[in-house]
């Protein structure tokens, strides 16, 4: 299994924006990045195939929240602007190395990700 960090949460009043980075130790065929606020169910926020740069995001972030590839597989950033209140959450970076699908219909398959970061907060005040 891939070591997986994660950096770049903060705190920002509504309206800014913060760029969150996530590096693994493998080659990852599947990135992603998930949120859980307290009280609240883990979301699956926004995915990359990594080989063919699709990408995935949740309804609730699309036209806000871009997730790219960095000068490798094993990297991702995600560039989050017009932070709500709601956003708020501890955002984790997610990978896998193997090959199979990134997510569904349902949205992101947190079961398929087998490599998991530790977190970073990130608080958006109105």
């Amino acid at each position: 299994r891939a070591q997986v960090g994660e950096s770049g949460g903060g705190s920002v009043q509504a309206g800014g924006s913060l760029t969150l980075t996530c590096e693994a130790s493998g080659s990852a065929t599947c990135m992603a990045w998930f949120r859980q606020a307290p009280g609240k169910e883990r979301e699956g926020v926004a995915g990359i195939q990594t080989g063919s740069s699709r990408t995935y995001y949740t309804d609730s972030v699309k036209g806000r929240f871009t997730i790219s590839r960095g000068n490798s597989k094993n990297m991702a950033s995600l560039q989050m602007n017009n932070l709500k209140p709601e956003d708020t959450a501890i955002y984790t970076c997610a990978a896998v190395t193997r090959s199979g699908v990134c997510w569904g219909t349902s949205g992101l398959r947190a079961s398929f990700y087998d490599d998991w970061g530790q977190g970073t907060q990130v608080t958006v005040s109105s």
